[in-house]
């Protein structure tokens, strides 16, 4: 007779020991997960900033010809 059948249990390992290898491997794939994610996190940051340059350098330009058209045109009306 084997040793789990000697001892009455019909599992090879203690069910204890299985539930914290299931537990340990569930708090290992729980931390990958969870720096997969923050990495995507910070790609979509970064991402993000890049946009908000493009917007306030836009809303810059859209700012700098509505001055330029005002400055011309007290130009043409001044003597």
């Amino acid at each position: 007779m084997s040793e789990p059948e000697r001892s009455g249990s019909k599992f090879l390992y203690a069910p204890f020991e299985v539930a914290n290898a299931r537990i340990d491997a569930n708090e290992r794939v729980a931390k990958e997960r969870w720096s997969a994610l923050e990495h995507r996190l910070s790609l979509i940051e970064a991402s993000q900033e890049r946009v908000e340059k493009r917007l306030w350098l836009a809303v810059y330009g859209v700012v700098a010809v509505i001055l330029a058209q005002g400055a011309t045109s007290l130009m043409s009306v001044a003597p």
